[in-house]
């Protein structure tokens, strides 16, 4: 059977690049195993997986995405899960449903009404309740995937990068006020992140970027992955000069927004 590029993203990068910021998240709200917690746009599930990991198997946790591929995974790799697909414009929670704990990871900059999600992750919190939220921060603060993007930018024109779309920490903050969140705070958080073989991170990123590009939304899957192929092999000068002692090395920085309801 053939591996598809979600089952690739689970097993090569929500180790060593998602993790460590989904235990930021997890460690800043401080759930207990009495909280009914909600992971929005949870993709595989790293975050939820965090919290049960600390919570152990009675924590009710609960991670919806809209994407069915992400979530077809996330039931591979955690069945105690509550896993629901879902718009979080509409989060697929019933009336009766209140949350102590949510959590929403690098997922918000893909959200075309930013400020209908938010309202929407408060109504579902119970009064008091907490909620992290992290973005990446800008190309500009990455330079490493920035200098990535420029080499696909060569085969493919011009890219704009939905993954660091909202990299503003002002305009996170602003959002949580003005649907009613109170005590928010955003923080910076940096990690390096080690990846054993920087060409098939490179790969993957260029995966991501075609699909972001006019060019790559006219292409075939076939096409996509052969020309991923080709902007990896030309990215060797960018590979080499963010290695060291044998290990791709990323330093990422991401916004982590917290408030209460």
């Amino acid at each position: 059977m053939a591996t598809t590029f979600t089952e690739i993203y689970e097993r090569v990068l929500v180790g060593p690049l998602f993790r460590p910021f989904a235990e930021q998240l997890v460690a800043r709200v401080a759930p207990t195993r009495d909280d009914i917690i909600i992971d929005v746009a949870c993709g595989t599930g790293i975050v939820a997986r965090v919290a049960r990991e600390r919570l152990g198997p009675e924590a009710r946790i609960v991670g919806v995405d809209v994407a069915p591929a992400m979530l077809a995974v996330a039931r591979t790799v955690d069945s105690t899960i509550d896993w629901r697909e879902g718009n979080a414009v509409s989060l697929p929670v019933s009336a009766d449903e209140h949350f102590a704990v949510l959590t929403c990871h690098q997922g918000l900059q893909f959200m075309p009404d930013k400020p209908a999600a938010i309202r929407e992750m408060r109504r579902v919190l119970a009064p008091g309740g907490r909620v992290a939220i992290a973005t990446w921060r800008s190309l500009e603060d990455i330079p490493g995937v920035r200098d990535l993007n420029a080499v696909a930018e060569r085969h493919v024109g011009q890219i704009v990068d939905s993954r660091h779309s909202f990299g503003d920490a002002t305009e996170l903050s602003r959002l949580l006020v003005d649907a009613g969140f109170s005590h928010v705070t955003v923080q910076t958080v940096a990690h390096d992140v080690h990846f054993a073989d920087g060409a098939l991170f490179a790969r993957l990123n260029a995966m991501a970027v075609i699909g972001m590009s006019e060019k790559g939304k006219s292409m075939g899957e076939a096409e996509r992955g052969e020309l991923a192929g080709r902007i990896a092999a030309d990215s060797g000068h960018e590979i080499a000069k963010a290695t060291k002692n044998g290990m791709f090395v990323l330093p990422l920085t991401s916004n982590i927004a917290t408030a209460e309801a």
